[in-house]
């Protein structure tokens, strides 16, 4: 192990309990004991997850949030005994990897709750709305401080909040807490005055507008978090610890309107100052530890940063909080291992919290350990496969319902929490595999395949490996994509793979191997409206073509807008010509991702013609229709297309040939991968 990373291996404690070492994985709803949307049981994959983090040298380990109160079926999760008895039998083996466990106990979601289409109509339709009340209480599970319109839906708004609902819930987290201390689990962990969950909305002025013991002063606003504490104390004696999940920052300019790392802006949320007398309020109430990073969902970047947002962007806002507390303070949110090992070896840090790098390898701590670094599958920050509730003008929550019901997938790890549909069974009748492409997916089939027992051949017409994702790694931001990319390269020189590069091919029936996947990607679409031939494909310019100071980017979904912000960055004028009437309006992609994008581009004055169509394309100028129908030129020096892309299979798949990847369906990275397992695992 690097000596750098020591400090990340001592000891600590939380209350009376040691933790081994300072590594904490943070909560990632879909990593539940007690089942997640559904009705609550022990949940065994989720049980199977926390026990292969445990295994790999997690000190502190925090499974996905429960909810006192289920947004499903409107279960009280103290009620269900059963799933308790069947937590006790399986803590033993747990706490033989030597980790410790506390259980993340949620009040809710609030004016957070992720709306979807069909929720919009379950609210809407007053016959249903009755009807599904005891599947799914909308009033009920989108209440919140105050009357206050949906993170989602204009159409959902939040309702106030009984005290009678509130005084439920204090007595819930305080038999929940005492059924788990019953159980054997180490502690719990409130969520959370964060993030903008429904205790957090409680105490930040922008949503709470109470006049009763629950709003207008700090004291008050505050309250309930300070009785769910006191109640678990009275309930569970006060050595049993009490973690409390905290944004120190709520990093909030209003309703859907976050700050940008940087901006100079008003918080409506909680400042610092409040911050400061807060933390110190709280943990005089009885909380042991400050699990803490910052944001709300209305700045969701903060929690859930995209890879747009700087390394260890809380680490600063954090430290600063500790100075005014006496208890433990974990930092989470695009940590650098290096920087935090730094940080608690100077006395300014307690523990360092990770999430998602947990979904892509649950072994990578023991990999640092082990000084094996170059082998760790590295998270991207897509939120693609783990957390993709994507929102876009005029939609609620855009996402899949097996995604919504199956969270903490990973886009680069087909693997995680998917283990009964992806998993490696050896081969009883190896085979040869031509593979025609070396990109993402060409890997991925390979990998797997070599895993099995098969013998793969990659056939890739370039002179090196990765296809279009070099292109798609090349921006300045994006570091963690050219690890992924150096990991798949890697793994083909471990796993003995047989590349043949600058080796194109043309026809698979020059082929002798006994099976063909096909993994040509797609090709750039290419739009019917006069100089197109102008224009500068997008992986063109990310492989090294030259623009101007002034560029018009044609299309703004994810790759034009990824496009555009480094052209930004550059200090290019850069100009988006989008034909929808919103940025990055596609499914899949992550809020937290695409709301930085747009608020970026506002904060920083980019140029941006949504419901507009190209028109033709000169030297120095191209010409865009607008909404109301008229033509407007716009002067560049270069244009930049990126207006989809199209299959491009070698050929069509039948019998002994399998198509992967954008040859058969244009999507994204998580389909790519995902769909090359698959594929490998039939041959």
């Amino acid at each position: 192990m690097d000596k750098r990373l020591e400090p990340l291996f001592t000891p600590w404690k939380i209350g009376n309990c040691e933790i081994r070492n300072r590594i904490v994985m943070t909560s990632m709803g879909g990593t539940d004991l007690f089942g997640w949307m559904e009705k609550n049981h022990f949940d065994k994959d989720g049980a199977r997850f926390i026990m292969e983090v445990a295994k790999n040298n997690v000190g502190l380990v925090l499974p996905g949030c429960q909810p006192i109160y289920n947004p499903m079926f409107g279960q009280w999760l103290h009620r269900n005994r059963k799933m308790y008895r069947d937590l006790a039998a399986w803590m033993p083996s747990f706490h033989q990897t030597g980790a410790k466990l506390f259980v993340q106990l949620t009040a809710g979601f609030g004016r957070s709750f992720t709306i979807s289409s069909m929720m919009e109509m379950l609210y809407t339709t007053p016959v249903i709305r009755t009807l599904s009340k005891p599947v799914m209480d909308l009033d009920r599970i989108t209440a919140s401080a105050s009357p206050s319109p949906n993170r989602w839906s204009e159409k959902v708004p939040s309702r106030e909040m009984t005290k009678d609902e509130i005084r439920q819930m204090v007595e819930s987290f305080a038999l929940s807490s005492k059924m788990l201390q019953d159980a054997g689990v180490d502690g719990v962990e409130i969520h959370a005055v964060h993030e903008g969950y429904l205790l957090d909305q409680f105490t930040l002025p922008y949503v709470n507008r109470r006049s009763d013991e629950y709003g207008g002063s700090m004291e008050n606003r505050y309250r309930f978090a300070v009785e769910i504490v006191q109640a678990i104390k009275k309930a569970c004696g006060d050595d049993y610890p009490v973690s409390l999940r905290y944004s120190v920052v709520s990093k909030t300019k209003g309703m859907r309107q976050g700050a940008l790392p940087g901006e100079d802006y008003v918080e409506v949320g909680r400042d610092m100052a409040e911050s400061e007398k807060a933390a110190k309020l709280l943990q005089d109430a009885g909380y042991d530890m400050l699990n803490c990073d910052n944001g709300t969902y209305d700045a969701w970047y903060w929690a859930h940063p995209p890879i747009y947002m700087p390394e260890n962007c809380n680490l600063e806002d954090v430290e600063h909080i500790r100075k005014f507390v006496d208890i433990p303070v974990v930092a989470a949110g695009r940590l650098d291992p290096y920087v935090a090992a730094n940080e608690i070896a100077a006395g300014r840090l307690d523990g360092a919290g990770f999430a998602r790098q947990f979904l892509a390898d649950q072994s990578w701590v023991t990999k640092l350990m082990e000084g094996h670094e170059e082998d760790i599958r590295p998270c991207i920050l897509c939120h693609n496969g783990c957390f993709n509730m994507c929102h876009y003008k005029g939609v609620p929550n855009d996402q899949g319902l097996m995604d919504s019901l199956h969270l903490a997938r990973c886009a680069v790890n087909a693997e995680t929490m998917q283990w009964k549909k992806h998993r490696i069974v050896k081969t009883a009748r190896p085979k040869t595999v031509a593979i025609v492409g070396g990109g993402i997916g060409g890997m991925e089939c390979a990998r797997v395949l070599a895993l099995r027992g098969h013998r793969p051949v990659i056939y890739e017409k370039a002179d090196r490996l990765g296809g279009t994702f070099i292109a798609a790694s090349a921006e300045s931001y994006k570091g963690k994509l050219r690890d992924l990319l150096a990991w798949y390269v890697r793994q083909m020189d471990r796993l003995g793979v047989d590349v043949r590069l600058s080796s194109e091919v043309k026809d698979t029936s020059s082929l002798k191997e006994d099976e063909v996947v096909i993994a040509t990607g797609a090709k750039a679409r290419a739009l019917p409206v006069p100089g197109f031939d102008k224009t500068i494909e997008a992986c063109d310019y990310l492989t090294g073509t030259p623009v101007g100071e002034r560029v018009v980017v044609v299309g703004g979904g994810l790759t034009g807008c990824e496009v555009a912000y480094e052209l930004a960055l550059q200090g290019k004028d850069v100009t988006i010509v989008e034909m929808k009437d919103d940025l990055i309006s596609q499914k899949g992609v992550c809020l937290a991702n695409s709301s930085y994008l747009r608020e970026w581009f506002a904060l920083n004055g980019t140029k941006v013609h949504l419901e507009s169509t190209l028109e033709k394309v000169e030297d120095g100028s191209v010409t865009i229709r607008i909404k109301d129908g008229s033509s407007v030129d716009i002067p560049c020096d270069s244009v930049i297309s990126s207006v989809g892309y199209v299959p491009t299979p070698l050929t069509k798949g039948s019998g002994r040939v399998h198509l992967v990847g954008d040859c058969l369906k244009v999507g994204n990275l998580r389909s790519v991968i995902w769909r090359a397992y698959e594929v490998a695992m039939k041959i």
